[in-house]
């Protein structure tokens, strides 16, 4: 997924079998292992019931699978991370 000529969408399905389309906002690795957020694409800027969902990438059979991070503190680090790199970005 790369950025170079505007953003990238994917479309995932939830657990209820709704798929969702989302925007690709960042990946990154943390100690070995490979983060990537989102957001939903129909997002509203005023709806508060959505926010950065980040998701671990696993590879199985040569196929990486997107896992929502269910550790509270996985979840934080990944997040703060997350903050910094777009702090980072804001500050070039």
């Amino acid at each position: 997924m790369s950025g170079d000529f505007g953003n990238d969408f994917i479309t995932i399905m939830d657990e209820d079998g709704v798929e969702i389309e989302m925007e690709h906002l960042d990946t990154f690795d943390i100690d070995g292992r490979l983060y990537m957020c989102f957001l939903p694409a129909d997002m509203d800027e005023d709806d508060e019931n959505y926010g950065v969902m980040i998701f671990k990438v696993i590879t199985e059979d040569g196929e990486e699978i997107l896992y929502p991070v269910d550790d509270d503190d996985e979840l934080e680090r990944a997040f703060d991370i997350y903050l910094e790199r777009q702090l980072d970005e804001d500050d070039d």
